[in-house]
């Protein structure tokens, strides 16, 4: 292998990579994220729900702040404080199960009666325990839309096992998901009473558009400037339908063929030209089907 091939190599693993690009939406969610984290703590912590369409950024923004208030271990008190427990909701408002996802989470040791055999409400007073000890000062729970798949019943449940481990723990309790979960966050009005709501909308044909593509661009390792036409910004918006997720696809994409080609710079004739990723699998799979008739 060439000491080309290599930096190419180097530099198309960094594209496909996760990329955090500080766009202004973004951003204002993080700081306000990180303003409750840091808040005091109070009988009645802030809370915040993050709704938009699945690719939108909301699972983005909880990694990077996960990132930011990662573990440390505390020599002193032999403890790992952690001031953040990024979890995802499990597929169905379950108790046991979402229970069990956070002592999986936090590493908890095992007990003598295993954790499976132990009932509800012992699993409850255990993860009571652990979190406090932990020095916990926010509870994010991603893909909350996922209670959407139980009863209404089994919703009000799970919706108080959340208000109560945001009482008990005075911890900030933040949840994400798309639109269609707020219906059922407000379904407990109390819960909905704490949780502010801030929509992440897809994105549009305006100046914020620009410069976040201008910022992605520039983020990719490419040696030359992508001069693009107003044109291909609304083809790139037209063909992603304004979902994070696939214009960051896009631009990796064709930020890989660029390297690869040896254009190294994004093209308006590569937009014209580019087949979005989805629409290929699509493809393929009806020419299997037909081949299979």
């Amino acid at each position: 292998m060439t000491a080309g091939t290599t930096e190419e190599d180097g530099r198309i693993a960094l594209i496909q990579s996760d990329i955090w690009i500080g766009f202004p939406r973004a951003e204002q969610v993080l700081d306000r994220l990180q303003g409750m984290i840091e808040a005091p703590r109070q009988t009645r912590m802030p809370g915040l729900l993050v709704h938009g369409a699945s690719g939108i950024g909301k699972t983005m923004i909880a990694r990077n702040l996960s990132r930011k208030y990662a573990p440390e271990y505390d020599p002193p008190s032999g403890i790992t404080r952690t001031p953040l427990l990024l979890l995802q909701a499990p597929p169905a408002p379950d108790e046991r199960r979402f229970y069990l996802h956070i002592l999986a989470a936090v590493g908890a040791p095992a007990t003598a009666l295993s954790a499976r055999a132990q009932n509800v409400a012992s699993l409850e007073v255990r993860v009571i325990a652990l979190l406090r000890d932990l020095g916990l000062r926010m509870i994010m729970i991603d893909e909350v839309h996922n209670l959407l798949a139980g009863t209404h019943r089994e919703q009000r449940r799970f919706l108080n096992v959340l208000r109560y481990l945001s009482n008990e723990l005075e911890v900030s309790l933040v949840c994400l998901g798309v639109s269609e979960a707020v219906d059922a966050i407000r379904g407990d009005i109390q819960l909905a009473r704490r949780l502010d709501e801030h929509h992440l909308p897809n994105w549009r044909d305006d100046a914020e558009f620009s410069d976040m593509i201008q910022t992605l661009i520039a983020a990719m390792p490419l040696e030359k400037k992508s001069n693009l036409k107003v044109k291909s910004l609304k083809q790139i918006l037209a063909l992603t339908g304004g979902v994070t997720s696939r214009i960051f696809a896009l631009i990796k994409d064709l930020s890989i063929d660029a390297i690869v080609t040896g254009n190294e710079c994004i093209t308006d004739d590569a937009i014209a030209k580019w087949t979005p990723v989805w629409s290929r699998h699509a493809s393929a799979g009806r020419r299997l089907e037909k081949s299979r008739v």
